[in-house]
């Protein structure tokens, strides 16, 4: 197995990774539907959706491809204007103890920079050393990609962490090792089903993978 000591770059997703913005989404996600016209599931079926890859997701909820940017937009306005989203417990504690490490740290989220450095605050940005924000639903590939170009740093010694199959994919498409979180919104079936390198299911167990 995989320890820290393998990687000079862990590339972190932001939201249900890093931060715990799933309440949120769930308040908002009625006047989405209304707003962009989609079926808007209940809380029974949000639990299932959870067990489903994106394009599933969209299927079911009957969103086309093409409304995703307007419905990215929109969500990151409105997140702009709310309170800074929680981070999950032991967050802070691991950025620190990867920056002591010697390992760089970058952020790739669908979420906007400034919404991402508000929730970090000040001291945690600063131990990030590359943003690729703005990425679409299916477009962190390229964010990748991005990250990799101004770190320098080859596919193989990095490792992408993220909560969702999408994080899994995109990252596998560019050579990265990828570990799955259960914590976030990707539920550990869902997860496991796409095979990460690495999986965790508690930020405990992903602070002792930085510790080890």
């Amino acid at each position: 197995m995989s320890t820290l000591r393998d990687f000079d770059l862990l590339v972190f997703d932001f939201d249900g990774t890093l931060a715990n913005s799933a309440s949120w989404f769930r308040s908002i996600l009625p006047d989405l539907s209304r707003r962009f016209g989609f079926r808007c599931p209940d809380e029974d079926e949000l639990e299932v959706l959870r067990h489903k890859p994106p394009r599933e997701v969209m299927r079911i909820l009957k969103i086309p491809g093409w409304k995703l940017v307007f419905i990215a937009v929109h969500v990151r306005k409105r997140a702009a204007k709310a309170e800074a989203f929680p981070l999950f417990d032991g967050v802070p504690e691991v950025l620190r103890a990867i920056a002591a490490k010697g390992v760089r740290i970058a952020v790739v989220s669908s979420n906007a920079e400034g919404n991402v450095r508000r929730a970090l605050g000040p001291e945690l940005s600063a131990l990030v050393t590359s943003w690729s924000c703005g990425a679409g639903l299916f477009g962190k590939a390229k964010h990748f990609r991005d990250v990799l170009r101004e770190t320098k740093v080859t596919p193989a010694r990095a490792l992408s962490v993220g909560d969702e199959i999408r994080d899994i994919e995109a990252a596998r498409d560019v050579g990265l090792q990828t570990a799955g979180v259960a914590w976030g919104f990707g539920m550990k079936p869902a997860l496991e089903a796409a095979n990460p390198d690495l999986l965790f299911v508690t930020v405990d167990e992903f602070q002792a993978f930085v510790a080890s």
